[in-house]
């Protein structure tokens, strides 16, 4: 079988804003490469992470898949179709089947309007239930993400919810059209850390029960760890590793997934590790290193790794983009 998804050379290049005198002196258009010929798959039923340091594209290539943002070049192909050339109503068509969940639950509600036609508000665009369906819909979404009884919560503002109780009303409009893809944008990283995992939990029972696949992407490794089937680890704009995640923690290949491994705190503090500590800062996404772009802040950097960029070599299933691994496999 096909995959659900399969993403080809994305990229999506943001033009930088200047001023009028920085006009006068360069004419020459600068861009902010924020998802950079990135490529991969997601299969049916599965939670694919995407992990990394914040800034590295994961967001922006969460919301060029759920077309909120469009691509600069690329491909993304949905259920055998190709989403990039769509618009009007083959686009509104297309999101009852991808949703997303936004990071933020005090940004991403309209405070202004009641939990019941927040998470109805979905079923108002797209048509598909009005009146008295309608609201049994709704109390049977807040049934599902844990808000018992539903009837309780239909007349408040979101002010009047915890950040969990938030963050549930937003899981409830994401799965109200029933969707079959979701884009999980950080989802309990604002979240306290005591219901964390009930909310992971909550997912995955909603994933099996309404047959969902998560894009999830988290900065955490250790959430990811949690909920994920395969972790792709992202690097200014760039995946640099994929692989399933118990493979990807035993054996991880690229340094840069070692470096952010190696700080996952531990919880007996008397095991010794090696912690790795990245040389400088993440370069700018206007100006990328020539050839590997971790190589500046790399200790295994070679003259090679400054000159050309490193393709990806796939070790039994498990992808890297890292000279030092092709070398030592070939």
């Amino acid at each position: 079988m096909s995959p659900m998804w399969e993403v080809e050379n994305l990229r999506k290049y943001f033009p930088v804003e200047k001023s009028f005198i920085e006009k006068l002196f360069s004419r020459k258009t600068e861009y902010v490469k924020a998802v950079d010929d990135v490529n991969f798959s997601v299969e049916e039923g599965e939670v694919l992470t995407l992990a990394g340091e914040s800034g590295c594209g994961k967001t922006t290539t969460g919301m060029l898949l759920v077309r909120l943002i469009e691509p600069t070049s690329g491909k993304m192909v949905f259920e055998g179709k190709n989403i990039c050339p769509l618009k009007g109503e083959e686009l509104r068509q297309l999101r009852r089947k991808i949703q997303i969940i936004f990071q933020d639950p005090y940004a991403s509600l309209n405070p202004r309007m009641k939990v019941g036609k927040t998470v109805g508000h979905p079923l108002q665009v797209h048509g598909l239930a009005k009146g008295s369906e309608r609201k049994s819909k709704v109390l049977e979404a807040l049934r599902e993400v844990g808000l018992a009884p539903p009837e309780k919560f239909v007349d408040l503002l979101p002010h009047q919810l915890s950040g969990g109780q938030r963050q549930r009303i937003a899981i409830a409009r994401a799965i109200i059209t029933r969707p079959t893809f979701i884009v999980a944008d950080e989802p309990v990283s604002m979240i306290d850390v005591s219901i964390r995992t009930t909310l992971i939990d909550l997912m995955l029972d909603l994933r099996k029960s309404l047959g969902i696949t998560y894009l999830f992407i988290t900065h955490d490794l250790a959430v990811a760890k949690y909920i994920s089937n395969r972790i792709a680890i992202m690097y200014l704009g760039k995946i640099v590793e994929l692989s399933e995640k118990t493979e990807l923690f035993s054996n991880p290949l690229h340094p840069y997934t070692r470096a952010l491994l190696s700080a996952i705190p531990v919880p007996n503090p008397d095991r010794k590790r090696k912690i790795i500590r990245l040389k400088g800062e993440v370069p700018s996404a206007i100006q990328i290193p020539s050839g590997c772009r971790f190589h500046p802040r790399c200790e295994y950097a070679t003259e090679r790794c400054k000159i050309e960029e490193p393709s990806f070599i796939d070790i039994n299933g498990h992808l890297v983009a890292c000279h030092q691994e092709v070398d030592s496999h070939n």
